[in-house]
Order: structure tokens, then C-alpha cells, then sequence
């Protein structure tokens, strides 16, 4: 056969050879391309051809371009990235903080104060599963408007409980009036709270419509969209860190 050159390369196996319709009379002899001395050459020549003047360039605006699309990539998974959060309410408000930091949920109990350090932030010390924990209001942290009235609730059965929130070796206990439980939504759905509020923990909003067939026959209010405040952690602990330890 001829010496390889890009028109033979093309047309060897390609077409007659293997990848073909297996005419090439020197199957018989290598039964495969890759055995045959025109393969061989052909790789030869592809390894030793001459770089075009453009390869650089070539290359360049292919790599940038494939960055450009793996940083596109990455930006859209970190915006739609599922977060999972523990929804609940204290006095009119409805709140959420990351499920990751959710130790426990625990029946309300009786919060012994400490002399000389109780405060409206710090209420005591309260004893869950026989060990003392550190009790605060979050709603007085947080600046909340106390209720006059009642509020209507998600359930008719609606009790307050404890919740117990640890991070980095901090454990952290305080009252809901209320608790949905675990919700789900992606990032991207998170928005930016409006100027006007002035709540310095808060990340974002979400808009949460409660939902579920079995829990719909319980609700009160399944139709109505509630707009919850998610909670910053990190800056949450780190107040409490530097307030009440």
C-alpha cells in the first residue's frame, strides 16, 4: 500500500479496514488494522507532523472555553444545590435554621436560673436527658415583637417544646412555640430580605407552603404561602459565644 498521507489515512481503515466494510485484502494476513504497517505509519506521521502556526491559539481558546463551561457548571450546582432546614416559629414569626446543626427535640421543661448571670438573652440552665444545658430566648436575641394576640396556628395541636442546637463543640438550648419539622428547597430559591427588614441574623428568605396528604387534614391553613426567615448559624453562635459565655 502507499505510504501513509492524510488522504490514505482517511481512506484505510476507515473505510476498507476494520472500522469499514473489511475489504482490505491485508485482513487476511494482520486481521486487524492495528497489526498492519500502514497503522503503524499512520501514527508515525500523526506524532511527527508539523504543528500549525495556530496551535497555541488552537489550544488556548479550547481550554479557556472548556474552563469557561466547567466554572458555568460548578456556579449552577452551587445555586441549585438542595438545603435541608428545621422549620419553626416563635411569636408571629416563622424561622429556619440548617438541619445540620439540630441535636434534639425535646418536651419543654422547667428553666433554672443562675444567680447573677440570667438575663433576657441567658434564661438558666435546663436539664435535658439528665444533662444541664445552657437555656436562651432566641426570641428576645432576635428582637421579636411579643404576640398580643393568638396566633393561628398550623396544627390544633400545638405545644412548645425544647430545642437543642449544637455546632463545633457549642450546645445551645431555647423554646419554639410551634415546629413544623424538615423542609426542603433548592438555593435558588432563596432570596434576599428587603431593606426594610432589620433582622441582622437573617440570610435570606424562602417562600413555604405546608403540604403533605396526610397532614392536610389537620391544617388550618395549607392553602396560604408563608414567607420563612432562614437564620444565619454561624453568626448566631458566635453572639451567644460572645454575649452569654
Amino acid at each position: 500500500m502507499n505510504p501513509a498521507t492524510p488522504l490514505n489515512i482517511e481512506r484505510c481503515w476507515n473505510f476498507i479496514g476494520i472500522e469499514g466494510d473489511r475489504s482490505c485484502p491485508q485482513l487476511a494476513t494482520y486481521t486487524h488494522c492495528r497489526n498492519c504497517p500502514v497503522y503503524s505509519t499512520a501514527g508515525r506521521y500523526l506524532l511527527e507532523r508539523s504543528i500549525p502556526e495556530d496551535y497555541r491559539h488552537q489550544w488556548t481558546e479550547l481550554l479557556a472555553k472548556s474552563r469557561t463551561n466547567e466554572n458555568s457548571q460548578i456556579s449552577h450546582a452551587l445555586r441549585t444545590t438542595q438545603m435541608t432546614v428545621v422549620i419553626f416559629r416563635l411569636q408571629r414569626e416563622w424561622l429556619a435554621l440548617s438541619a445540620q446543626i439540630f441535636k434534639e427535640i425535646s418536651p419543654a421543661s422547667v428553666v433554672h436560673t443562675i444567680p447573677h448571670r440570667s438575663n433576657q438573652i441567658l434564661r438558666g440552665l435546663v436539664s435535658i436527658r439528665g444533662e444541664l444545658r445552657l437555656c436562651i430566648s432566641l426570641s428576645d436575641l432576635l428582637n421579636l415583637e411579643t404576640a398580643d394576640t393568638a396566633v393561628q396556628s398550623l396544627s390544633p395541636v400545638v405545644y412548645s417544646r425544647m430545642v437543642v442546637l449544637e455546632k463545633a463543640d457549642k450546645t445551645w438550648v431555647f423554646g419554639v412555640d410551634e415546629l413544623y419539622g424538615v423542609h426542603r428547597f433548592q438555593r435558588d430559591e432563596l432570596q434576599d430580605p428587603p431593606k426594610s427588614l432589620t433582622q441582622t441574623y437573617t440570610k435570606g428568605l424562602f417562600h413555604w407552603q405546608p403540604g403533605g396528604s396526610q397532614m392536610q387534614r389537620f391544617l388550618r391553613r395549607a392553602t396560604l404561602t408563608h414567607s420563612v426567615s432562614y437564620l444565619d448559624d454561624e453568626l448566631l453562635f458566635s453572639t451567644l459565644a460572645r454575649k452569654v459565655v
